[in-house]
């Protein structure tokens, strides 16, 4: 007889985040739910520390009050509003610094890095060695060709600082890692939802967040600039990513008989994700709350 396996998988979105921290905040302290496995890729790997501790409250104030500059050391595009429309142009001087310094991206993220390590201490990572849970971070490994799942249990605090903070790298927006003789970048590249690898570890039982609508909803305005064709294909190409991880981890939950709940959002949250605005994000965290407590209603 196996035994049952509970595992939490968020997938990435950016800004978005913030809405998975809701839905994921309902399902740990309302429903009791209490998971064996956390896997989070780019903003999902942001989450999944605190939520293995419980630290629900903390993560939340830092995910609804993060800015662009808790994020980039060079932000590479300026955030123009107009009305209730947000538009993304280059920075054409911080991408040419970038150049001239021999960087590989449009911008940097090396402030991403600090308050990761900021907020994950040391103390937090060694309480979390010790627990039973397996904290997985996914990432993108480009000089091998492959997607690499890193858990909290087989690294060092340094390394898995720097797995979450690759995992979140948006590359060519964010800083191009090179660890361990290999070049890294956004788990997202590779894999947005690791539905198949929770049960590949022995989930049971899968509770997916999905930061994206169930259907299509999304009609792109046509590109302005390269960095809005660079964002649509980019978009483009994550959707189908998505779409191939939810069919194949489908068929393999079906195939082993494994437990598995989608939540979607309800809406397109917004089409700029790199985009971090406060009184957005505060919404999309209660709105998620509100949304994983009318779902469960009505699958009960």
């Amino acid at each position: 007889m196996h035994m049952s396996k509970s595992a939490l998988v968020i997938s990435g979105g950016g800004s978005k985040g913030a809405f998975a921290g809701g839905v994921a905040q309902y399902l740990v302290e309302e429903t009791k739910q209490q998971y064996d496995l956390f896997l989070g890729t780019s903003t999902g790997s942001l989450l999944v520390s605190h939520l293995a501790l419980n630290k629900i409250e903390e993560i939340k104030r830092v995910f609804i009050s993060v800015t662009q500059d808790d994020v980039f050391d060079n932000c590479p595009f300026l955030v123009r509003k107009k009305g209730v429309l947000t538009r993304i142009k280059i920075n054409h001087f911080n991408v040419l610094k970038n150049f001239l310094r021999g960087k590989k991206t449009f911008g940097e993220s090396n402030n991403l890095r600090n308050l990761i390590s900021r907020e994950i201490t040391i103390p937090y990572f060694e309480k979390l060695q010790k627990e039973t849970q397996e904290v997985v971070i996914c990432v993108s490994n480009l000089s091998s060709n492959k997607v690499e799942y890193k858990s909290l249990q087989e690294s060092t605090y340094e390394d898995f600082i720097d797995w979450i903070w690759i995992s979140c790298n948006y590359v060519p927006f964010m800083t191009l890692v090179t660890k361990n003789g290999c070049e890294y970048a956004d788990g997202g590249l590779g894999c947005i939802i690791a539905i198949e690898e929770a049960i590949r570890r022995g989930a049971t039982h899968v509770d997916a967040i999905i930061l994206n609508t169930e259907f299509q909803q999304t009609n792109r305005v046509h590109s302005r600039n390269a960095f809005d064709a660079l964002g649509s294909i980019f978009g483009f190409i994550s959707d189908r990513i998505e779409y191939q991880n939810l069919k194949i981890g489908a068929l393999v939950a079906h195939e082993k008989n494994v437990k598995l709940r989608l939540f979607y959002t309800p809406r397109v949250l917004t089409t700029n994700s790199l985009v971090f605005e406060r009184g957005k994000m505060s919404g999309w965290w209660q709105e998620g709350w509100q949304f994983a407590q009318q779902t469960i209603k009505n699958k009960v």
